[in-house]
């Protein structure tokens, strides 16, 4: 099963990150092989401001371990987890991404869904999918994906990792997006982010 994390920095907590970051990274090398996208948000300043994964784990329990087992939630850096089923628009991982442009940024987009939104059409989701693997975006996204219940059964949202050439394009996707349009997001969050690994802060 596949799991999506974002895991928002508790304010003031830099400190802590910068000084247990040997804890968090131990503790994440025990998933490299099951893990598909990884990489912390950030401030203007390059401070963090939270860290998303996204993981091939066997079920619940092991994602709860991933979540709440991990060192920087033990020591309380992290003010919110949000931990969801995941249903990937590709087979890839982010390492899989060869499409880099030297002078882009990348970002974590997040859509959350809209209450009553649980169930999406399918003609609607084949759209968003051509958008997203079809369109203009075909070799800007890295990793995306659904979100979903604990059972896998509700749609809840979107997440997307992708390289564009600024803030402003970041912020159209996903309100320019089929789902956008239907109306199915209650807000979107444009996050600056970036490959996360042993050089990085996730």
């Amino acid at each position: 099963m596949e799991y999506f994390f974002y895991c928002r920095d508790r304010p003031g907590t830099w400190p802590l990150r910068v000084e247990f970051n040997d804890d968090h990274w131990a503790f994440m090398d025990r998933y490299d092989e099951v893990l598909i996208a990884r990489g912390p948000t950030l401030n203007p300043d390059e401070t963090t401001t939270g860290s998303m994964h996204v993981a091939d784990l066997p079920d619940a329990e092991a994602a709860r371990v991933f979540a709440f087992e991990e060192p920087n939630y033990r020591r309380g850096i992290y003010d919110e987890v949000l931990v969801r089923r995941w249903s990937g628009l590709t087979d890839r991982t982010m390492w899989d991404f060869t499409g880099a442009v030297a002078e882009y940024e990348r970002f974590l987009l997040l859509g959350h869904g809209k209450p009553g939104t649980a169930t999406v059409d399918p003609t609607l989701d084949a759209e968003q999918r051509a958008y997203l693997l079809e369109g203009d975006y075909r070799d800007r996204l890295i990793v995306g994906g659904s979100l979903l219940s604990e059972d896998g059964t509700d749609w809840t949202g979107t997440a997307l990792t992708i390289e564009l050439p600024d803030r402003a394009a970041a912020e159209a996707v996903l309100p320019n997006s089929p789902f956008g349009k239907a109306g199915m997001y209650e807000n979107v969050e444009v996050l600056p982010w970036r490959f996360g690994g042993r050089t990085d802060d996730d």
